[in-house]
């Protein structure tokens, strides 16, 4: 099966990472808006990409402008599209805000602009697909912010009772007994502005597929402006990369000043050939756009050498 193509909207970064696309925009102080489509979800609104209207989920890790700009815009167009409301998740810390907010847009336009608004504690979850659930944690920033993880849930037979024939597993059902147990198998983690801390460490964002994360800056003379605005710096990622079980980290928020392509060979530099190569950049069109190129021959190929 051919891959999926990238969005037709201009302007905007795109990884295919199977079964998961991850495409959006991110800048830093500018706007931040990534999404991934497989799972009904887009994190932060710091503009509203036309791609990004057709996420049922929104989930905003804090209430910085470049990370919500573009929010109330993204309800309204759901509406006016004939979506349906969309669902806004967001830490109870910032829910009243983003409220009075959307609240303040809706007197302005003096119409109904319907919308669902979530406000979890850290470590509630909802779920989002069928076994699929949204965790929600805190992260470290100049502002109440919040980490997100995707996990799947799935039932696997008790250690214990592998092997058993299919009636004695029937019979201790019967019995009420508990024959198996659930599996948490994290798929996608989502680390906006933040401090480097204890949130890059948890088993579950390790163990994600997909890791993105921001690095805002990744000149080796920044490190004190990473530090003072509570923002990771590339150094962070190289200390990171190590522990991190993920099949890509997908790097985001770099600010503009920042060279891609000198961050690359830092990294090259600093870590093992095969860390190097887990790391992507979202915003790195020429480099994605090439990759996808090299993912869709290979997928060609393999179609006609079964075809044939």
């Amino acid at each position: 099966m051919l891959p999926k193509p990238p969005p037709r909207e201009s302007g905007l970064g795109f990884l295919l990472i199977p079964p998961f696309r991850v495409q959006g925009t991110s800048v830093a102080g500018e706007q931040t808006c990534v999404m991934v489509p497989e799972l009904d979800i887009c994190f932060d609104m710091g503009n509203c990409p036309r791609a990004s209207l057709a996420s049922k989920f929104l989930a905003i890790s804090h209430g910085h402008m470049d990370h919500i700009g573009g929010l109330a815009y993204w309800c309204s167009q759901r509406n006016f599209q004939g979506m349906g409301p969309g669902t806004i998740v967001c830490s109870t810390a910032i829910a009243p805000a983003i409220e009075t907010m959307l609240k303040g847009y809706r007197d302005l336009e003096g119409q109904k602009m319907p919308y669902e608004l979530i406000a979890l504690d850290p470590e509630q979850s909802i779920e989002i697909k069928n076994n699929t659930h949204l965790r929600i944690f805190d992260l470290e920033h100049t502002s109440p912010a919040s980490g997100y993880c995707i996990v799947e849930k799935r039932s696997k037979l008790r250690e214990d009772l592998v092997g058993l024939p299919q009636e004695k597993l029937r019979e201790l059902k019967d019995r009420g007994e508990q024959i198996t147990r659930t599996l948490e198998v994290p798929l996608v983690s989502y680390l906006s502005d933040t401090a480097p801390g204890a949130s890059m460490l948890r088993e579950d964002v390790r163990k994600s597929q997909i890791v993105i994360a921001e690095c805002t800056f990744v000149e080796p003379d920044h490190g004190d402006r990473a530090r003072i605005g509570k923002h990771l710096h590339l150094s962070h990622i190289i200390e990171w990369l190590p522990v991190l079980q993920c099949q890509k980290l997908v790097l985001i928020h770099l600010s503009r000043r920042s060279n891609i392509a000198q961050a690359r060979k830092q990294l090259r530099q600093a870590v093992k050939p095969e860390l190097a190569e887990k790391v992507e950049f979202l915003m790195d069109f020429r480099a994605n756009r090439a990759r996808y190129e090299q993912q869709v021959a290979e997928a060609e190929k393999l179609e006609h050498a079964r075809a044939t």
